[in-house]
């Protein structure tokens, strides 16, 4: 095996062996079976919402099992194949063997990226809004062409993309458009991309061909699964009893029936004065809940509305991405500093090299956190 072949089998041998880390491979076997078994329970479908909650994480962990299983395949089959055509001395095979692995090696670089997708709403489906900034119609046409870009992107994937709101330019192209792209992973791929991109181009709007520089910015923000699951330890509640004085007969009124739940955390008080007190603990507890369920949801839209009021001005500054297509054909993100001249394809939806590195970049970035809160507890 050549030199170069070997190096690229040690590369997709190291992905993989971070990939097995990254999905709990020893383990992640029996967690799919035990999946699989809640998924043909037929009372799971009783609570649709969390049915699907299921299906989803099954899903999820069936693909990453699966992709596994056939990138150690396609490697293993590949370097048979290299070893068999280099005994018989055939260059065909040996060729089409080592071109099979280098595409592999960015399969498994891309799936061990993936796999990093493991924050709390990275598999949720996400909202994706564009906004031209400054500079009339030069920066709609920007913003529509950012929108294409997306909606490629998302299609290629097999992403579903629906239209939420679109408010046009006054000549041309956009001021602003609303997606919702539907798909696994979706905003965990797509959150690399909230920013402000910007344009370098020759204007087909100047009767004079003058270079322009226009901007548009990205947002984008996860839909929000309704499923919110609410653990109550009973270390965080307090549950007090006491005699009720409404309506009810003399039974209400000379037995401690009613039943007050505080949740300490919060200070939530929940009461409840039924007949029963067996029954009023079940109506407090689900008052509770549902309390509990709207402040969640409260901090969940109060963390979208500070991403938008931290957005800043759409221009020079904020960018996280530049797009230049004269003098010369480059585009580079300022964050990752991966680049490529092959702004057609960048602009046709070739983006995931860009999305990987930042994830990259994240994940490393809270590597490094996470070791100076470690070195700053040890030294504690």
């Amino acid at each position: 095996m050549k030199a170069e072949t070997a190096a690229i089998v040690a590369e997709i041998e190291k992905s993989l062996a971070l990939l097995r880390q990254r999905i709990g491979w020893e383990t992640a076997e029996h967690r799919l079976e035990e999946m699989n078994a809640r998924a043909e329970d037929p009372d799971l479908w009783s609570d649709p919402a969390k049915a699907q909650a299921v299906m989803r994480e099954r899903q999820r962990l069936a693909d990453s099992v699966e992709g596994y299983r056939a990138l150690e395949t396609a490697l293993s089959d590949n370097r048979e194949l290299i070893e068999l055509g280099e005994e018989e001395g055939d260059e065909e095979v040996v060729a089409e063997a080592e071109a099979a692995l280098a595409r592999l090696r960015e399969t498994a670089a891309e799936k061990e990226i993936e796999a990093l997708l493991s924050g709390e709403v990275d598999g949720n489906d996400a909202f994706l809004e564009i906004n031209a900034g400054a500079g009339g119609v030069e920066a709609c046409d920007w913003a529509a062409m950012l929108a294409r870009m997306y909606t490629r992107w998302a299609e290629s994937r097999g992403y579903k993309v629906e239209l939420q709101d679109e408010s046009p330019g006054e000549e041309a192209g956009i001021r602003s458009v609303t997606y919702q792209i539907r798909g696994a992973n979706a905003y965990g791929w797509l959150k690399t991309e909230t920013g402000v991109h910007r344009l370098v181009r020759i204007s087909p709007f100047d009767s004079q061909a003058r270079r322009q520089t226009s901007f548009a910015a990205a947002w984008v923000y996860p839909v929000i699964d309704d499923t919110i699951e609410i653990d109550i330890p009973d270390k965080d509640i307090r549950i007090d009893t006491y005699r009720s004085s409404g309506a009810g007969g003399q039974h209400v009124n000379t037995t401690d029936s009613a039943v007050r739940i505080t949740h300490l955390p919060t200070n939530i008080v929940v009461t409840s004065s039924e007949k029963s007190q067996h029954q009023n603990r079940a109506i407090a507890m689900q008052a509770l809940r549902s309390k509990l369920y709207e402040l969640e949801m409260k901090k969940r839209t109060q963390a979208i509305q500070d991403a938008h009021e931290a957005k800043g001005e759409i221009g020079w500054g904020n960018q996280i991405r530049s797009y230049v297509l004269q003098p010369y054909q480059m585009v580079k993100d300022l964050r990752t500093q991966e680049e490529t001249s092959d702004t057609q394809g960048v602009l046709d939806g070739k983006l995931d090299k860009f999305m990987a590195a930042a994830l990259a970049l994240d994940v490393a970035g809270k590597s490094r956190a996470e070791s100076a809160a470690e070195d700053d507890a040890a030294a504690l």
